[in-house]
């Protein structure tokens, strides 16, 4: 099969991989522009288009995916189908409608649930037990198009939106890979979701991600593991921000956002609005993630200190 692929960041990379080591013929990659990087503001460019350049794959890079130049280009590339992995932009219904068979998406969650930009995030945030991959067909609703095939998986306790990224990331290759497979065979049926019970996962900025320590230590454990990397729960010391990373909940009572304990090898102990959360990672303001114990001998922080 002649696949147009669409991705940016290293979610997408194993289903691209995996795509081309089943023999389908990707026969060009679309990805988001460069964009300025680092301190230095240097270009980088996606991970995806990383993977398609060390593949040899074509690489095309529109600033706004739509109008008659850029689907002239899609049209001569002969593609029998586009396959959409993050691409990080939404598709117009003519852009998803050039290939012959159309387009088919990789969405993080089980839907009708989650849908929308951030489903891995909001599972470890609202403490699901249960995600998975759906693999759907495209329309122009917001991950509302009938479903194809779905894989379940469990979140297992005290992960992280990270590592269930990578573990969702390569569920989700084998899934489309199989899906494909039963499509070439005329075995697979599309089956429409029931509106009725959609959920969203909006996306995550800096102002959502600030911590409320009034909240229950198991609920805050969960935006710590639930914004971990990007865009990374923090909090307010002296005036200036700190992300936290690695939490870990304990029966300890205080003012919430109170520093009970700070000293190498247990980390930093925090009071929350019920219980307390510990973590094991951080990074102030300008700095890089380090371990707490690295930060406690720099003396970034004391029993006593009020994160707000």
């Amino acid at each position: 099969m002649r696949v147009l692929f669409w991705g940016t960041p290293a979610f997408a990379v194993p289903a691209l991989r995996a795509l081309g080591e089943e023999g389908h013929e990707i026969v060009a990659v679309v990805t988001q522009p460069d964009k300025p990087s680092g301190r230095g503001l240097s270009t980088g460019m996606s991970a995806v288009k990383e993977a398609a350049i060390s593949e040899m794959i074509p690489v095309l890079q529109p600033a706004n995916p739509y109008g008659d130049d850029f689907a002239a280009s899609v049209r001569e590339l002969e593609p029998d189908l586009s396959v959409v992995v993050a691409y990080g932009q939404i598709l117009k219904p003519q852009v998803l409608a050039l290939p012959l068979l159309g387009s088919v998406n990789i969405h993080a969650s089980l839907l009708p649930e989650l849908r929308g930009a951030a489903p891995i995030h909001w599972a470890v945030i609202n403490g699901h037990s249960e995600t998975g991959v759906t693999i759907m067909q495209m329309e122009a609703g917001l991950d509302s198009g009938p479903m194809l095939f779905q894989v379940r998986e469990e979140i297992r306790a005290d992960e992280s939106t990270s590592e269930l990224s990578v573990r969702l990331a390569e569920i989700g290759a084998e899934a489309m890979v199989e899906a494909l497979a039963l499509m070439e065979a005329g075995e697979i049926t599309a089956t429409a979701q029931d509106h009725s019970r959609a959920t969203y996962a909006p996306k995550l900025d800096r102002y959502v991600a600030r911590l409320d320590w009034t909240l229950p230590a198991i609920e805050v454990a969960r935006w710590i593991r639930g914004l971990d990397s990007v865009p990374g729960a923090w909090s307010e010391l002296r005036g200036e921000p700190v992300k936290f990373f690695a939490p870990r909940v304990e029966l300890h009572s205080g003012l919430p956002g109170e520093v009970l304990e700070a000293r190498e090898g247990v980390g930093v102990l925090i009071a929350a609005g019920r219980e307390a959360v510990r973590v094991r990672e951080v990074q102030p303001a300008g700095k890089r993630r380090m371990e707490a114990d690295e930060w406690i001998r720099g003396r970034g922080v004391k029993v006593g200190d009020l994160f707000a």
